[in-house]
């Protein structure tokens, strides 16, 4: 895979992806519907991002029965997990990063029990 800073930076010029990128980071492995809940958005938007940035190659998913989770690419170089682990660590205390850490922990049937039940 060869993944370039302006496929990077472009993908993460994009506030929702921004976001979903950093969760992505920090959590390692999202389902669909953590990631609409954590982020406020429809499941139609969230998903439209995740396939930009499946194409791009930031991210890849796996599904589980009727569910399909996101984690960050395995291929991944070494200097875009730098960056993101950088960008997490400094929005870490801000809105909207810090929100959506909060809203994720706090919410209902989180996958391992049922998912989007």
């Amino acid at each position: 895979m060869n993944i370039t800073a302006d496929t990077v930076f472009t993908t993460l010029a994009h506030p929702l992806r921004l976001r979903a990128l950093l969760l992505l980071q920090q959590e390692g492995e999202l389902c669909v519907c953590e990631l609409t809940h954590a982020l406020g958005v429809s499941q139609p938007m969230i998903s439209r991002h995740l396939a930009q940035m499946r194409q791009s190659g930031l991210v890849s998913d796996r599904r589980q029965g009727l569910w399909v989770y996101y984690r960050l690419h395995e291929a991944l170089p070494a200097w875009t997990r730098q960056l993101l682990v950088a960008t997490a660590d400094g929005v870490a205390g801000e809105a909207p990063y810090a929100d959506d850490r909060a809203a994720l922990s706090a919410m209902p049937n989180r996958p391992g029990s049922a998912c989007c039940a």
